[in-house]
């Protein structure tokens, strides 16, 4: 792992949760890769599936920004890279999120998450 691509894993990281808590929806739009799957285990078992396209309307419409803690928190650790592929763990005061990353033309792209709320 070079010292380059923990850095853009890191910023495509914060572009995500900054993004989601700010509102910023083109921030949130840069960070996925358009085939974005986000999933979380319900409580009942059931898993709750977002695409991309979902992700960045509920950033424009505030639902990030409506529950943003005073301090978010986010903590980016990045665990892995091995050619084109990442991963990331992200805590904040809201959320753990493991996140799968691309490079592609554009840079690193979320692909893949999986979340739990923390509070």
């Amino acid at each position: 792992m070079t010292t380059d691509d923990a850095g853009a894993v890191t910023a495509t990281a914060l572009d995500y949760f900054e993004g989601w808590f700010d509102g910023d929806a083109v921030r949130m739009e840069r960070a996925l890769h358009p085939e974005l799957c986000k999933r979380a285990i319900r409580p009942d078992g059931s898993v709750d599936v977002t695409t991309a396209r979902e992700m960045i309307e509920a950033t424009g419409q505030g639902a990030g920004k409506a529950q943003r803690p005073a301090d978010p928190a986010i903590q980016v650790r990045v665990d892995d890279v091995y050619a084109d592929l990442a991963n990331a763990t992200v805590d904040s005061a809201v959320y753990r999120e493991y996140l799968q990353l691309v490079r592609t033309s554009d840079g690193w792209k979320i692909l893949n998450t999986l979340y739990c709320r923390t509070v």
